[in-house]
């Protein structure tokens, strides 16, 4: 079985609220518009189809709640989003086995309350954060109930990087060009929030926290050596106290809690790269997922490309089985035949 934990979707009915409450010119609004994949569930399945073993996971796709409305309807657009996420699984069990949770996060008290609900109620298999709130960095005061709360109860956080063309790539620029603020933009985004997280102390609160890194880990396999000794050095290359106090913190090296993180198949068929964090995760630590459907083809391709890559990088049969499915089910702690 191939258990894809990172396809993403927008049910039609949360999709419709969407696009009524965002704000005119909202990022990425007009491309997902153009994907119908990601609201039409009978065309998602004939996609399915032609892979023998495959199931979904489901998770919401961009962009994140917090910029679709503020924190006076942000509970109500999670409400919608996992309502019809969870009556998904409901009617096609053998299709999506279970789906991730979406929160509220501008709204950090009704986020606590709708884990409760998602996973309590309706039996979500864990929740999905974005890189940062709205501009905000997820280890701010207000967000560690939230990680308290997936910790006691020993289910994965999904992490997806989250960054605008607004973010300018210089100053004095109106815009990040080229979509270069998603090409270079999303891996850095994603690696900044790692290590700040790092730097929280998250794993010393929290040593068995769970987090599925999209896309790999980002940058940190492939910048393993820079980010090893670099950051050992932390206080060295200014006089901040912040940083020289954080390091002292920590009961372990930056690298070895980079390591605690999980990461995700979906590179778009980049095999070496995969190969790349195998090498730093470990196998116990790497989940399929492919980043349906935002492909060229709207669709198959990227799931097709994944398993292509999976077969091609360098593994064990052993190594394989836990990836597409074994770590799976015993994270999400799935109920499959």
């Amino acid at each position: 079985m191939k258990i894809d934990v990172f396809p993403h979707i927008l049910p039609r009915p949360y999709f419709d609220r969407m696009l009524k409450t965002a704000p005119p010119g909202m990022a990425l609004q007009k491309r997902m518009s153009g994907i119908p994949v990601l609201t039409d569930v009978e065309l998602r399945l004939r996609i399915m189809d032609r892979y023998d073993g495959y199931v979904q996971v489901l998770t919401l796709a961009n962009p994140p709640i917090e910029v679709v409305g503020g924190p006076d309807v942000s509970p109500d657009l999670a409400r919608i989003a996992n309502d019809e996420m969870a009556a998904l699984v409901t009617r096609y069990p053998e299709r999506f086995p279970a789906f991730v949770a979406s929160l509220p996060m501008n709204n950090p008290d009704a986020a606590l309350r709708e884990i409760d609900r998602a996973v309590g109620d309706l039996g979500a298999t864990g929740v999905q954060m974005f890189t940062n709130v709205a501009g905000r960095p997820l280890d701010a005061p207000e967000y560690q109930p939230l990680f308290d709360a997936m910790a006691r109860r020993d289910l994965p956080i999904w992490l997806h990087p989250a960054r605008a063309a607004t973010f300018a790539d210089y100053p004095g620029e109106p815009r990040s060009k080229f979509d270069l603020w998603w090409a270079f933009g999303w891996p850095y985004e994603t690696s900044v929030a790692m290590g700040r997280l790092v730097f929280s102390g998250l794993f010393d609160r929290h040593p068995g926290i769970k987090i599925i890194t999209h896309h790999m880990g980002a940058m940190i396999p492939f910048c393993a050596g820079r980010v090893g000794g670099g950051l050992d050095q932390l206080g060295s290359r200014s006089d901040d106290p912040e940083d020289t106090a954080a390091i002292g913190r920590l009961e372990r090296r930056p690298i070895d809690y980079f390591k605690m993180f999980y990461g995700d198949t979906a590179l778009f068929g980049a095999w070496h790269a995969m190969e790349s964090g195998l090498e730093f995760f470990g196998a116990d630590h790497v989940l399929f997922g492919t980043d349906m459907p935002f492909d060229p083809e709207k669709g198959p391709g990227f799931i097709r490309d994944t398993i292509a890559a999976m077969e091609r990088m360098r593994a064990t049969d052993a190594d394989r089985a836990k990836i597409y499915e074994g770590n799976a089910r015993a994270m999400l702690k799935l109920r499959l035949a």
